[in-house]
């Protein structure tokens, strides 16, 4: 067995150690000096405090989510339910990731859950589950003093696959739209309802500038490159043209048969596959926007919501509608819809801006109101 140096063997002797407790355990650095192990002992748990390394409550959320996965998760399920879990973790470390876990709160993560008002009750629900399980197990390992999980309420959640977009998703979607080249399109979509067939056989003849109105007479059939009649004789319809979007469509104006969205490197009408990439490309550069992590250029934790369809645009168009006051009956033709029945589960969903014109409605026709002579108004 060769022999050591004997000058490391003296240095390894003569090392010098420095010890420290943090949270009921105890930690050892070793130094060529006093001052160098106490140096390293400090920064040590200096990173200990903050979190950056070891299990304890001064860990961030964003790395205890991190391990939960990995640790908790990751085993047990397949690659699909793991990207699922990624997902919503994403949306969480968004708003609270670089907080402690100690310093969570309650309202912390029910501001989390109540940012996806408005959302399909899949994605609510499944963002509360993830939220609950991480720092459920979080208190089960001592790591927090309760559970700030325990009692989340659910917001107010759409059934099926469309909704209406949040505040929040407006706002990036518009501000992506003025430099992307689906930007267009999508504001099309949200100011004037078009179903995404209809705007594919869109043609310059169709937008009427005079009387700024966009005709419908035709569509796409699904799955073809076929312009016919529309869905049905309701979706004949002729729409006011929004003053947000005049801007962008006199800027884009082409010749009369020319189609409105053409596909970017042919310059021919969209197919609804090419009409799909435009879609996928817009929501990758929307998702980069609202904070998705990259590794090589590759989104490796998104943070866009998964229901986030061009259909969700169209939605937002009529719930727009509800609450400039437009009667069901106009929107229910402004939407194309064959059945009032259709519109009326969009108009349903009552919003905070509908009861607060709803309320100037009513306290302007109390304040014209007048009672007959000698009469009071008791307030009753």
């Amino acid at each position: 067995m060769p022999k050591k140096n004997k000058s490391i063997a003296n240095e390894e002797k003569t090392r010098f150690r420095s010890t420290f407790y943090f949270e009921g355990k105890q930690y050892e650095t070793t130094g060529k000096s006093q001052k160098d192990a106490d140096q390293k002992a400090a920064i040590k748990k200096n990173k200990l405090e903050r979190g950056e390394i070891g299990i304890s409550s001064n860990m961030t959320v964003c790395k205890w989510a991190a391990e939960w996965l990995e640790t908790y998760k990751q085993p047990a399920i397949g690659k699909g339910q793991y990207n699922n879990y990624a997902f919503y973790i994403g949306i969480m470390n968004q708003s609270i990731g670089s907080l402690t876990l100690k310093n969570v709160k309650d309202i912390h993560l029910q501001k989390v859950i109540n940012m996806r008002t408005g959302n399909s009750k899949s994605d609510v629900s499944k963002l509360r589950m993830t939220i609950k399980g991480i720092f459920r197990r979080a208190y089960k390992a001592k790591l927090i003093s309760y559970d700030p999980s325990d009692d989340l309420a659910l917001p107010i959640a759409k059934d099926g696959t469309h909704r209406s977009i949040t505040d929040y998703e407006r706002e990036k979607i518009l501000a992506l739209a003025e430099t992307h080249h689906a930007g267009l399109w999508v504001k099309t979509i949200l100011y004037a309802g078009l179903r995404p067939n209809e705007t594919r056989a869109l043609d310059w003849r169709h937008i009427d500038f005079k009387k700024r109105l966009i005709n419908i007479a035709s569509a796409m059939k699904a799955d073809t490159t076929d312009i016919d009649d529309p869905k049905s004789n309701a979706g004949i319809r002729s729409i006011p043209i929004n003053e947000k979007l005049l801007p962008s469509l006199l800027a884009a104006r082409g010749d009369p048969f020319d189609p409105v969205f053409k596909q970017p490197t042919t310059g021919k009408r969209h197919t609804e596959r090419s009409m799909g990439c435009l879609w996928n490309n817009f929501k990758r550069l929307l998702d980069i926007s609202m904070g998705a992590k990259l590794y090589r250029n590759q989104i490796v934790l998104s943070v866009v919501a998964k229901d986030l369809v061009p259909y969700c645009l169209r939605h937002t168009y009529c719930t727009d509608l509800q609450d400039a006051g437009v009667p069901i009956n106009i929107a229910k033709y402004l939407m194309g819809h064959a059945n009032i029945a259709v519109t009326s589960k969009i108009y349903t969903h009552t919003t905070e801006t509908t009861l607060i014109e709803t309320a100037k409605t009513i306290n302007s026709y109390a304040r014209k109101v007048k009672l007959p002579e000698g009469k009071t108004d008791s307030g009753e």
